[in-house]
């Protein structure tokens, strides 16, 4: 019953244990904050030069029929750009790290914490980088008048939800990575979904098919909730971005857990 505890997914576990983990990560970081805050600049940078650059020159797009100054079309992008980023990082190159070189979890699986506590715990740690750089992105729209209606105030909790499905889907990429030179193919997933997810240009702007697929991939729901609370184009099929990345994460955490079952339970 034991064994099968470990490698069932936490969601019927309960994952008690996950919130070691998290502790753990804190007192590693606790002398390595300046590489949690670093990570927040990019997408500052890029709000400062191409939103504020750039918009000056735009000045204004059209979405659902809606004018809205350029900063705020780019700038909650940008945001769901931050929390993917964010989780993603310590969810694939900290993981694998810590899976194939510092056997972490070899270790801690010696105690009673399971493999489902392991990808709960990592999850858990990724979502709250990816929401320490959402929640300081916000704070700096909201002091630059970025932020156009007063449901933005939902836009940390899709920010969150945001980097739990690619924490998640990070972390369970991780457990298939061999090499570091299988990161090179994160890169190449994330750097088009930033580009072209209706990050930097209305969606309308690609032809049918184009935009079609761009709507299969999950940044552009993440993009689409986020921007949709902060300019308060509010509608119903906003629930579709929300159960597409909740599904997205609870399908990473099933499979990382079963993975991690397999990689560390032999």
């Amino acid at each position: 019953m034991t064994l099968v505890a470990r490698i069932a997914p936490p969601i019927l576990f309960g994952g008690r244990r996950a919130g070691l983990l998290i502790e753990r990560n804190l007192m590693v970081y606790r002398r390595g904050w300046l590489v949690i805050v670093s990570g927040f600049f990019e997408p500052l940078f890029y709000l400062l030069s191409i939103g504020l650059g750039i918009g000056a020159l735009v000045g204004s797009v059209v979405v659902n029929g809606q004018e809205v100054p350029y900063t705020a079309f780019v700038a909650p992008a940008l945001l769901a750009s931050s929390a993917m980023n964010g989780a993603i990082y310590d969810s694939t190159f900290n993981v694998f790290f810590k899976l194939n070189y510092a056997k972490t979890y070899d270790a801690i699986l010696s105690t009673p914490v399971g493999v489902g506590d392991v990808a709960l715990g990592e999850i858990g740690w990724a979502l709250i980088r990816g929401g320490i750089y959402a929640a300081a992105f916000l704070v700096v729209m909201v002091v630059l008048g970025m932020v156009l209606s007063p449901w933005a105030v939902l836009a940390l909790p899709a920010a969150l939800l945001v980097s739990f499905a690619f924490g998640a889907a990070g972390m369970a990429a991780t457990s298939f990575m061999r090499t570091w030179q299988d990161f090179d193919l994160v890169q190449l997933v994330i750097l088009p979904l930033f580009l072209f997810s209706a990050t930097f240009y209305p969606i309308t702007t690609y032809p049918e098919p184009i935009q079609t697929l761009v709507q299969l991939t999950p940044l552009y729901h993440g993009v689409n909730l986020i921007r949709s609370l902060t300019t308060g184009e509010i509608e119903t099929a906003l629930l579709v971005d929300v159960a597409y990345l909740a599904v997205m994460g609870l399908l990473g955490l099933a499979i990382t857990s079963r993975r991690l079952g397999k990689l560390l339970l032999k």
